[in-house]
């Protein structure tokens, strides 16, 4: 499987059905198969009608059935224009100048408008606040170089125009960049230190997860370092990421056995009073992408993560 595409690639992602997906629909095989933020069945749909979608080269209707070895083919299309409007949404700036821009978002803030999702984003804020950002991302996700989840707090960093874009997107490619991670997790972890180097792909049971798997999986590389074990039962970790894969940390720490504390989605029970995973980008570091000098960047954990280490503390 390809890398993931954006919104606006010109390439065509190829995929052979596998004994497993005889039978499935095509706009279920191609919907489930993206990796793509924000792009619905029906989406797709409108994509087959339109000929973006090829099964051994030729058109098929939404509902074909599919065969074990057919050859599937997409061509994202170009995004129709959407204006995304700024808005007057305060932002906790850590650090800007002319060519970067790095703040501190709140848990439960969804960085960039998707496709029926277009207000209240961490892009509408910032293109209120900079009226400059880099076009590179596309309509949808303009400055955006990297992003973290929905209910996810902490240091996110953007570029205020295409020099500094393509400096920060190649030291992300390059893992280069710094970014450490505070999290809570179940369990007493035993070991002071240690790094998970495990692959993560989709869930073949549920496409819209993430997973440890070898099968269409991308290398993912996470480090972590004990800071205190709180009773029996949880263990506060920083985390320094050396690949950034889609809810890295999250799968990692499932994985190893011992998942965040309130993730709602790879996590146990609710078991904390917080609204999303007790994780908190607390760190960034990168080297200025027109100065060359190297900066870094650290956010306390928020308040509500905060309450909750404490209660726990007081047991």
């Amino acid at each position: 499987m390809s890398n993931k595409p954006s919104l606006n690639s010109e390439e065509w992602l190829e995929w052979t059905a596998e004994e497993a997906d005889a039978g499935e629909r095509l706009d279920k095989f191609v919907t489930e198969h993206l990796d793509i933020e924000g792009v619905s069945r029906t989406q797709v749909q409108d994509w087959i009608k339109a000929g973006a979608v090829l099964v051994g080269g030729r058109t098929c209707k939404s509902n074909y059935k599919l065969n074990e070895g057919d050859e599937i083919a997409v061509k994202i299309p170009e995004p129709e224009a959407t204006e995304i409007v700024p808005e007057n949404i305060p932002l906790d700036v850590v650090y800007e100048d002319s060519d970067v821009i790095v703040i501190n978002k709140p848990r439960g803030m969804v960085v960039h408008p998707a496709p029926g999702h277009s207000s209240g984003t961490v892009v509408n804020a910032l293109m209120y606040h900079c009226k400059d950002l880099s076009g590179i991302n596309g309509e949808l996700r303009p400055g955006i170089v990297h992003r973290i989840d929905k209910d996810t707090s902490g240091l996110l960093m953007a570029a205020k125009n295409d020099l500094a874009h393509v400096s920060l997107a190649e030291q992300l490619k390059e893992h280069s960049v710094t970014r450490k991670y505070i999290a809570l997790v179940h369990g007493n972890v035993p070991h002071d230190q240690g790094t998970v180097d495990a692959p993560i792909g989709r869930d073949p049971h549920d496409r819209k997860l993430f997973t440890v798997t070898d099968k269409n999986s991308k290398h993912a590389v996470t480090h972590f370092v004990v800071k205190e074990r709180i009773g029996s039962d949880y263990t506060l970790l920083e985390l320094q990421l050396e690949t950034g894969r889609t809810h890295q940390i999250r799968v990692h720490m499932k994985y190893i056995g011992y998942p965040l504390a309130g993730d709602p989605v790879y996590g146990r029970s609710k078991t904390v009073a917080l609204n999303g995973q007790a994780l908190h980008a607390a760190v960034i570091g990168f080297k200025h992408p027109r100065t060359g000098d190297y900066l870094e960047f650290e956010a306390p954990v928020p308040d509500d993560m905060e309450q909750v280490l404490q209660s726990l503390r007081q047991r």
